[in-house]
């Protein structure tokens, strides 16, 4: 209910009527002694104490989800959930085979259930540390020692103008280091590779993003210069949305990793996928490239 912002909301999400839900939480908050939420012509929201009960309730959550995983290891049967999170995006990388060792997993352990995000790093790190994600894909750039990383793909970035960029028509050679210093350049927002190479070329960022895919519309504008994986630019450049730009002389390769935290070690559900990840990428002939 309160993901949904309201009792209204929550309906068919929760698939019973106002009247049940409001009910049931009447009880709820009688059984805790506490307001959970003010409900009204004013709107809804969570209480101060009803905001500290939803927290606790999703540590509480996590938990069994944890104890449920803990178990099933001691069984034959693989079952339970299994939490991973990106930050790029691999889908368009040819190199990368994500996909392809989800496929094998499923196949070896169909009753785990998948959570798949789409996450900055630095939140990859910090929640695979805590235990709340079991897997992460994220660039090797500053190894954090409280992670272990497999190398999985890489990745190549060039920097790009969009169609209406006044460099987007100007040769390669009659541009200068001071021409890309003087233009409007956009960057991500947080340490990356992409932050450290935009500073060794001397650019500043006058906008800054959180993922790729924002990044991909201010270069489009025409305002702004970005580097890109070139897997994910390979579209808009045939469309004649944007071009390389100093392509032989300005780009740089990205290695990932599959990370998990170092201790207590992996369980035996993210073990597995570990294995299926490495199968994917050492033998992908075995279920081609997905």
């Amino acid at each position: 209910m309160a993901q949904c912002g309201g009792i209204s909301a929550a309906e068919p999400e929760l698939n019973i009527g106002r009247s049940t839900i409001s009910k049931y939480l009447s009880d709820l908050e009688f059984r805790l002694g506490v307001r959970l939420c003010s409900r009204g012509p004013a709107g809804f929201h969570l209480t101060d104490e009803g905001a500290e009960v939803l927290n606790a309730t999703e540590s509480l959550l996590d938990s069994l989800r944890d104890f449920a995983t803990h178990v099933n290891q001691v069984r034959s049967t693989l079952a339970g959930t299994l939490r991973i999170a990106c930050f790029d995006q691999c889908i368009t990388n040819n190199d990368a085979r994500l996909s392809s060792t989800i496929s094998l997993f499923s196949d070896r352990a169909p009753d785990v259930d998948l959570e798949l995000s789409l996450l900055q790093p630095n939140e990859i790190e910090a929640r695979l540390i805590d235990g709340t994600l079991d897997i992460g894909i994220v660039a090797m750039h500053k190894p954090s020692p409280n992670l272990d990383y497999t190398p999985v793909h890489t990745e190549t970035m060039y920097l790009y103008c969009g169609s209406s960029h006044p460099f987007f028509r100007r040769a390669d050679d009659d541009l200068g280091r001071d021409d890309l210093r003087k233009t409007s350049y956009a960057g991500i927002s947080f340490n990356s590779p992409n932050l450290t190479h935009s500073q060794q070329v001397g650019l500043r960022p006058k906008a800054v993003v959180q993922n790729e895919v924002m990044l991909a519309v201010l270069i489009i504008s025409g305002h702004y210069i970005g580097f890109m994986p070139d897997h994910m630019a390979a579209p808009l450049e045939r469309k004649g949305m944007m071009r390389r730009v100093w392509a032989d002389e300005i780009s740089y390769t990205t290695q990932y990793g599959a990370a998990t935290r170092r201790a207590p070690e992996p369980n035996r559900i993210t073990r597995v996928f570990l294995d299926c990840l490495k199968t994917a990428y050492d033998q992908p002939s075995l279920i081609g490239a997905i």
